[in-house]
């Protein structure tokens, strides 16, 4: 997963930034630079499933690892191959630099994984899906991007798109946030997953039902530091998980929290990247909502669901061209013996976890070829376990 793309810089005058109609400010601008960069990137997967069906071509795990949908206690399927190039993507920055001393920064940011629309039949078209769009005044970040309770640091470099993600905090959302140095506190969009657990409810017991019925924003705070060749961060999540059950038009709320450690340690061009991350009612937060943030009781009432995640990377430069990673996640939750009665335990992922290697060559600075073999493991609460074997490679222009 690419993490920065080489831009192209745009100056423009105050006049003809108006006259374009790319700023509208209270305060007076001498000038307004444009940045437009991205990459053009092509994905190529072969994948075994060694215990279940193969999903649909449609599917999302099909485009990238998910740690969830490994399929588990069937029989293996053939062999799938996947071209796409649907990880593409570009972005768009202003920088406009105030007469009150201040810099007012714009982002939007784009690409086309993971959208419903469009088949691999006669065009591959796909629509566009928005990842960030943020803008930056002083001190104060307003808009959709990375949820400040995520360490982007501990992101290893990989063929697949996240590479550790069962393990990890990966979340992209609206919110308010304040930076002062090292320090950072923000208000995020409130969204809880919820595991059913009647029969009858509004989801089959062990489904999901998505509640926006959440009043009390997502809060974190998060602290960076940097100390000679390791940078490190310790962040920390509040939240309340809401619920309007329908047989009783009451709204059911319980606490959530978090807390994640990360570090980068740099020695020569190599690196090492590790992370914990654990709490109770983290839900969709780590390994791309794998477990919910709560369920729902004998009693009606929410209760939360404790979960925790752990990454390891290691990159290693064989020359300044040539290098390779070796990448590990995990993520598990604790299931109490009431939620286990409800749902099938056959059904219900106890962890998950990813060992991936790989080589990425770079004959130019914004060129970079890559292969990566990896196995990816999910076992249910019942002992049924499911392994995924994928052979992945890419291609990657960055402009």
């Amino acid at each position: 997963m690419a993490k920065a793309s080489t831009a192209k810089k745009f100056t423009l005058t105050a006049a003809s930034a108006a006259v374009l109609g790319v700023m509208s400010l209270g305060a007076q601008a001498d000038q307004t630079d444009i940045d437009f960069g991205g990459y053009v990137k092509l994905d190529m997967l072969v994948s075994d499933y060694a215990d279940g069906q193969a999903p649909a071509s449609a599917n999302i795990g099909r485009q990238q690892y998910i740690p969830s949908i490994t399929p588990v206690g069937g029989e293996g399927d053939d062999l799938t191959t996947d071209f796409h190039a649907r990880q593409s993507r570009f972005f768009l920055t202003s920088k406009t630099e105030l007469d009150n001393g201040e810099t007012l920064t714009g982002h939007i940011e784009m690409d086309f994984q993971l959208t419903p629309d469009g088949d691999e039949r006669i065009s591959n078209s796909y629509n566009p899906r928005l990842r960030q769009a943020f803008l930056k005044y002083g001190k104060w970040t307003f808009g959709q991007t990375w949820s400040n309770f995520q360490d982007l640091n501990v992101l290893a470099e990989s063929v697949d798109f996240i590479g550790i993600t069962d393990g990890i905090i990966f979340v992209r959302q609206a919110q308010i946030r304040y930076t002062s140095g090292g320090f950072s506190a923000s208000i995020e969009n409130p969204e809880t997953t919820v595991t059913e657990t009647r029969a009858g409810g509004a989801a089959a017991p062990g489904g999901r039902i998505v509640s926006s019925d959440g009043f009390v924003p997502d809060v974190t705070f998060k602290y960076t530091g940097k100390t000679d060749n390791l940078t490190w961060q310790a962040s920390a999540l509040l939240r309340q998980l809401a619920y309007d059950v329908p047989q009783t038009g009451d709204d059911e709320t319980t606490f959530g929290y978090g807390v994640s450690l990360g570090a980068k340690y740099t020695f020569g061009m190599d690196d090492i990247r590790a992370s914990i991350t654990t709490g109770s009612g983290l839900g969709r937060y780590l390994g791309l909502n794998t477990w919910n943030g709560a369920y729902i009781d004998s009693n009606g009432e929410l209760e939360a669901i404790d979960s925790t995640g752990v990454s390891f990377a290691y990159r290693h430069f064989w020359t300044e061209k040539l290098r390779s990673n070796v990448v590990y996640s995990r993520g598990w939750a604790d299931a109490d013996g009431e939620l286990l009665e409800s749902v099938n335990p056959g059904a219900y992922t106890e962890y998950t976890q990813r060992l991936a290697f790989n080589l990425m060559y770079s004959p130019a600075s914004n060129l970079t070829f890559g292969a990566e073999i990896s196995q990816a493991n999910r076992e249910t609460e019942a002992n049924v376990d499911g392994d995924l074997n994928r052979l992945q490679l890419m291609a990657m222009y960055k402009f």
